[in-house]
């Protein structure tokens, strides 16, 4: 087994990667663990850590298409192996001839899609240097037939309910089908992150590697083919990115465009949506899946590339899927099934790579959540009432008995709500709903909820009230010249709270909550409290699933609550260290100030000690008079972040200056607070720190106060001499108090018990056991805030920046452990002891080096 783990190792370690520069040694550990992970397959999981400004998406984008290519080349050579012995009691010369011309068939067949595409970059280059811009669509009278009848588009048919939203290539026969799959060769990536930004900085990032053929190499040494094959990628989005169809488009709402969207392919509909594709047009179909194949788009681009060809993008990319070898698409779009099946995405056999994954278990709570509000509900009765008004006495059969019930539903969740307000919110804003009590009302349990929901989407009845009304509204408004406007989605809020009722089970709670700055008005909210099984579709399903993130530490979470079962076996975890050298990193904990003064500990009970705020403005002055440039402070929230700032703008005994003011006199200081845009702030921190300072100005940088988990905790980056120095102030444990994070505690303490004693454990020793794991999740979410925060600092390899944690409990081996690797090897091993006198003489050495070595502000 050894000499088995070894050769592997050598052989990881000898790949080239083709990596566009000279990786780092991180960066290869970082690529020959994704590679072994994906080679592996057999339903492994990588959880990798590797800090921003370490090339993580380069070295994802290399390893996997690296294994891509080669798997794809060895499992067609042995295809072709497979079939010479099928052929084995023939002649010998025979087989090879055989075998020499499934060959040719293979190269012809590669030859002929990379020549095609070629031509296509080749004509695409050409149009950007005449600078020709792409032809829009502006005949808006081509997009839909006259509709004969006005109330058509909102009327439900009588049967409606039979009609379940229809595949758009349906139009497509058989054999086109079967031409529009052979262009894929097998196997592909789906690459997921949690916002479009990210998706195109990951697919700008594709452009720069070159990847060798994907051909087997008996095929590929036995010709003259070019050395390298242009990736193919397809980008995916939901139908409001990439809706073409004015009428459809401005619709607003994603549920509203969805709707909308499927009813103009349903066969009774009057209006057809002249964009969808269609088989007498099957060479449109193939321009599209050709060129997006070519380009290496984003999404601007299929969207502007559907506008060219008059062709819709969101369908259209279906029929490029099977070519495609990396797919990128948002969270959402990963982690539904429903989205998936829509989109023709199938996970059996590929890779899935969460980028960014430190964000997937919000995620998955957030792509399951729900929530309703009692306003919501009495504007869904109105809106009601406008459409029966008009066409109740057109409704007949199922349609009447449904949307009776839905007004049932509307007033029984109202009436719960409304009793809710008068005697449960003005005892305690907040607390859990037993479903029973809520569905008790108007006769809701009494109802096939499921049945319902069913008929609500096949019918598109919430589109069609809410589409009616706006137009209704529209009409009554005389001073409004231009489209209608759409409605709030308050009935597709509906349907997506009674999904999530129907989905109730131990994993899942309701809460009701009122409404901030509405004194009547109080909302139901759904939480998924275990990811477990909404993940479980998609970590059984894939070949391999790969978590990277700047900042994963702790990893136990993502182990525990998505692969809960998974044998440690299948299971990698990689924390790789920074690409800086050690001397560009200074990390210190910081218990107190001197041993005369009280401990600096942020804990809920000790946070209000006015003297241990005042010590902790006199630690960051100190930091200020020493540290060049931009110093960002994080607090646990902004409330304490007031409270602080308070206090220190207050005089202490007869001094004649403040905390606050002798802040302001070393540093410009700037805050974080939640009603002003952070981009002002930042942009305003950034000009203080590098824009000229007005003569007389004697102030060297800036000073950011901002808060953990906050708009400047993820996502900012504080490079070089914007972030010289980061500090983080306490530990920013979640409100356990609240009826959310006391539910969370409450299932993981319940879950794990049960599994322990069914595990044959004692009950006093599950008890323990559950009660730990319950306080690890805890503890887990609080230190990766920090992490994030953490992570603004280094940015690149040329970076260096110093990172102080305040509070006595950094200096306690379970909080460090669970720090990341490349901070824990950074860190000062007793600087929890040793005081501010000590840190500021080790952050005065960092920073003279520094600037001896030509790295200085």
């Amino acid at each position: 087994m050894t000499d088995q783990v070894d050769g592997i190792a050598h052989e990881l370690s000898s790949l080239d990667f083709h990596h566009p520069y000279t990786p780092y040694d991180v960066q290869n550990q970082f690529m020959q663990t994704v590679y072994q992970v994906l080679e592996t397959g057999n339903g492994q999981v990588g959880i990798l850590e590797s800090p921003t400004g370490t090339g993580k998406s380069l070295s994802l984008i290399c390893a996997s298409l690296t294994w891509l290519r080669n798997y794809k080349a060895t499992r067609q050579e042995a295809a072709l192996q497979e079939a010479g012995e099928s052929y084995k009691d023939e002649p010998a010369w025979i087989v090879e001839q055989l075998l020499s011309r499934k060959r040719s068939e293979l190269l012809q067949q590669w030859e002929d899609r990379e020549k095609r595409l070629a031509s296509i970059r080749l004509k695409e280059k050409a149009q950007e240097e005449r600078g020709r811009k792409r032809r829009r669509v502006e005949d808006v009278s081509a997009v839909v037939e006259t509709i004969a009848d006005e109330d058509a588009e909102w009327l439900l048919d009588a049967d409606d309910h039979e009609v379940s939203d229809r595949d758009a290539l349906s139009g497509l026969s058989k054999e086109s089908r079967e031409i529009l799959e052979r262009i894929g060769l097998g196997g592909r990536i789906y690459y997921t992150s949690r916002t479009h930004s990210q998706l195109s900085q990951f697919i700008s990032e594709l452009r720069r590697p070159a990847f060798p053929p994907s051909l087997p190499p008996s095929v590929a040494k036995a010709s003259d083919v070019s050395p390298t094959e242009p990736v193919k990628l397809l980008p995916l989005s939901s139908r409001q990115k990439l809706c073409i169809n004015p009428f459809v488009a401005r619709l607003g709402s994603v549920q509203a465009i969805n709707d909308r969207c499927a009813e103009l392919q349903q066969a009774k509909s009057s209006s057809k949506c002249s964009f969808v594709p269609k088989e007498e047009l099957l060479s449109q179909t193939h321009q599209f899946r050709d060129s997006a194949l070519a380009t290496i788009p984003d999404i601007e681009d299929l969207h502007h590339l559907g506008k060219s060809l008059s062709i819709c993008p969101y369908y259209a990319s279906r029929v490029a899927l099977p070519g495609a070898e990396i797919i990128t698409l948002p969270y959402p779009l990963l982690l539904q099934q429903s989205a998936r099946e829509a989109l023709g995405i199938k996970l059996e056999g590929n890779v899935v790579i969460i980028d960014e994954a430190h964000n997937i278990l919000d995620a998955i709570s957030n792509v399951h959540a729900a929530e309703i509000q009692l306003s919501d509900l009495r504007r869904g009765r109105q809106m009601l009432g406008v459409y029966v008004k008009r066409f109740g006495k057109k409704l007949k059969g199922i349609n009447r008995v449904n949307v009776g019930r839905v007004g049932r539903i509307i007033d029984g969740l109202s009436e719960w709500l409304e009793g809710a307000l008068k005697f449960k919110v003005c005892l305690d804003e907040h607390g859990i709903v037993d479903p029973n009590d809520l569905t008790r009302h108007k006769g809701i349990d009494q109802m096939n909820i499921y049945e319902l929901i069913q008929y609500i989407q096949e019918s598109k009845l919430a589109y069609k009230i809410e589409s009616y009304v706006a137009h209704v509204e529209a009409e009554g408004d005389s001073s409004n010249s231009g489209p209608p406007k759409a409605a709030t989605p308050v009935l597709h809020t509906l349907v997506s709270f009674l999904i999530a009722l129907t989905n109730l089970s131990s994993e899942g709670r309701i809460f009701y909550q009122k409404v901030h700055g509405a004194a009547t008005d109080v909302k139901l909210t759904y939480l998924l409290l275990s990811p477990t099984h909404a993940f479980s579709s998609v970590a059984s399903s894939a070949r391999a699933v790969i978590l990277a993130g700047g900042t994963m530490s702790p990893f136990q979470d993502y182990k525990d609550q998505l692969f809960p079962t998974l044998e440690p076996g299948k299971v990698t975890s990689l924390s790789c260290g920074h690409v800086i050298p050690p001397e560009n990193l200074c990390v210190w904990t910081l218990a107190s100030s001197n041993p005369a003064s009280p401990p600096f500990e942020f804990s809920f009970k000790q946070r209000g000690n006015r003297e241990m705020m005042t010590q902790l403005g006199l630690a960051i002055l100190n930091v200020c008079n020493i540290v060049p440039d931009g110093v960002v402070v994080f607090f646990p929230s902004y409330g304490y972040l007031d409270e602080i700032v308070k206090v220190w703008q207050q005089r202490q005994g007869e001094s004649s200056q403040t905390i606050w003011d002798r802040l302001q006199a070393r540093k410009s200081v700037f805050r974080d607070s939640k009603g002003e845009s952070s981009e002002d702030v930042l942009r305003d921190y950034s000009q203080a720190i590098l824009g000229v300072r007005p003569a007389g100005d004697k102030r060297t940088g800036a000073l950011l106060l901002s808060v953990v988990g906050g708009k400047m905790s993820e996502g900012i980056n504080f490079s070089d001499r914007l972030g010289r120095c980061v500090m983080v102030v306490g530990l920013p444990y979640p409100n356990i108090a609240s009826p959310d994070w006391k539910a969370k505690l409450e299932y993981i303490e319940s879950t794990t018990e049960a599994r322990l004693v069914k595990e044959g454990r004692n009950s006093g020793e599950a008890t323990a056991q559950a009660k730990q794991a319950a306080r690890d999740f805890y503890e887990n979410a609080c230190m990766r805030a920090v992490n994030q925060s953490i992570g603004r600092a280094i940015r690149h390899r040329g970076d260096y920046a110093a990172i102080i944690l305040v509070d006595r409990r950094y200096g306690t081996d379970r909080i460090r452990g669970k720090l990341p690797g490349w901070i824990r090897d950074g860190l000062e091993k007793e600087s929890h002891e040793r005081g501010l006198g000590a840190l500021m003489g080790a952050l005065g050495a960092f920073f003279r080096k520094k600037s001896q070595a030509g790295n200085g502000p």
